[in-house]
């Protein structure tokens, strides 16, 4: 089942926002909120916000799990810019945007949470079965001999 929550008219560039919210994309609830709180920058407060209101709607309206959420998409969208303007010299004006965004964030419990570390155990797994299956294969050469035995023929010639 799919939850969402909306923070509508936040006070920041979209641009602003979007850098953060493509760092929570794809993780699991839990792990997106302790990101999000030692992320340091004012994005990550608002968007913070808005996913723990849909982890609560989550939780209260369909009772769903916590542990088993994972954040769909968190997507930014620009909003109304107010335009203002300051003084500048010899009488002119120049522009001044004051831009806001909308800030969108859905949880579900359909994906399957898959974190980094379980990633990495995979990809160690493969590593050692590769290794393993080069080691049984017949060895083609012969082994190299030890030092004692190239360095005797080294003396004998120098003799």
């Amino acid at each position: 089942m799919q939850v969402k929550s909306t923070h509508r008219f936040a006070k920041i560039s979209a641009f602003k926002a979007r850098e953060v919210t493509r760092a929570i994309q794809g993780l699991p609830a839990t792990d997106a909120l302790d990101l999000l709180r030692f992320t340091p920058k004012k994005a990550a407060g608002l968007i913070l916000k808005t996913l723990r209101s849909a982890i609560a709607n989550a939780e209260n309206n369909n009772s769903l799990n916590v542990s088993d959420l994972v954040v769909k998409e968190a997507v930014v969208g620009e909003g109304p810019t107010l335009n203002r303007s300051q003084p500048k010299a010899r009488g002119s004006a120049g522009p001044i945007r004051k831009r806001s965004s909308h800030i969108r964030v859905v949880l579900t419990d359909e994906i399957e949470i898959v974190r980094r570390e379980d990633k990495l155990k995979k990809k160690k797994q493969k590593t050692t079965k590769k290794a393993s299956a080069k080691s049984k294969a017949p060895a083609a050469e012969p082994a190299p001999a030890t030092e004692t035995e190239s360095a005797a023929p080294a003396a004998e010639t120098k003799e």
